[in-house]
């Protein structure tokens, strides 16, 4: 199997775009094109289906992409092993597009010779975050951490690097669209829909931690089509509303009109963590340290809220 072909196919998966996969891959989009159609052939079945809004995976799409992943962590791992010395840092996220990817870009504008592997633990809550810290597969994880310190394994350690703010997010129509802030009380009898939220999972347990303190209405029901069809949805909604982190990197078409409004009295804020083995001798690990303990803590103007377990960590 082309293993090039296939790291396009993730790249596209991971994008949505074709065009998008080509700018990053720095080749054209008809190559692109023609290595997803090889690897289609090759396979026997249709990968994607595109549409206006970019490149959705078929099923099939969907049952090969974790195989496909797999491939090219194995190719990696092969390829580190006869270049002592110049393995990439290897750091997992939950999704590129929120706080901790950002941490990550600027630590990367900061030590631009660092070499650095930004890995997604596809539907992996922070107890398989941890594992695969412990087996070395990643060298550490950004993630809430909801277990006690001192209910960590012995060879884990866990630090608090952000405390992200929570947003409010509505389309133009939204009864809540033209406010400069709101209140969580203000979302009670609201339907806040954010899909994806996966049971057992640390964000799982924050987002219901959420909803019971301020007796919100937190939906995660209905597929989970990607960020895209989210703000799809809520360009023409009257009646849904979401929540996305302060630092959460989101683009959408003008004529979307979308609002990100702050919560504020009290500010709901996510915490992210760094985890890693204690034995961990990377040097570019110890850098990342350093980089982190660097960045000044942010100060909020009004209260803020985490739940219980975060706040025990703090």
């Amino acid at each position: 199997m082309d293993l090039g072909a296939v790291r396009t196919f993730v790249s596209v998966a991971d994008t949505g775009q074709f065009q998008h996969t080509a700018t990053e891959m720095a080749i054209t989009q008809q190559a692109v094109s023609k290595r997803i159609a090889k690897l289609e052939g090759d396979l026997g079945v249709r990968l994607f289906t595109r549409t206006a809004r970019g490149a959705q995976l078929t099923i099939d799409g969907q049952a090969f992409l974790p195989h496909a992943r797999e491939l090219l962590q194995v190719e990696q791992r092969a390829t580190d092993s006869v270049r002592p010395g110049r393995r990439a840092l290897r750091i997992d996220v939950i999704n590129r597009r929120t706080a901790p990817a950002t941490l990550l870009r600027d630590f990367h504008r900061g030590y631009p010779d660092l070499q650095l592997d930004v890995l997604v633990l596809d539907d992996s809550g922070v107890d398989v975050a941890i594992a695969a810290v412990r087996s070395g597969s990643i060298d550490a994880s950004f993630r809430a951490v909801t277990i006690p310190a001192r209910r960590l394994p012995d060879d884990i350690r866990a630090m608090r690097v952000v405390d992200e703010p929570h947003q409010l997010l509505t389309g133009p129509a939204h009864k809540l669209a033209t406010a400069p802030a709101v209140t969580p009380a203000d979302l009670v009898g609201h339907r806040i829909w954010i899909p994806g939220i996966l049971p057992g999972t640390e964000w799982a347990t924050y987002y219901n931690d959420l909803a019971a303190e301020f007796g919100l209405a937190i939906d995660p029901i209905g597929p989970n089509f990607g960020t895209e069809h989210l703000l799809d949805v809520l360009a023409d909604s009257a009646t849904l509303a979401s929540l996305v982190g302060e630092q959460t990197r989101l683009l959408w078409p003008t004529h979307y009109d979308l609002r990100r409004i702050p919560l504020y009295d009290p500010t709901p804020v996510y915490p992210h963590s760094l985890i890693w083995h204690r034995d961990n001798s990377h040097p570019a690990l110890a850098t990342l340290h350093h980089h982190l303990a660097s960045i000044r803590p942010r100060r909020f103007d009004t209260g803020i809220w985490m739940p219980a377990w975060a706040t025990r960590q703090a």
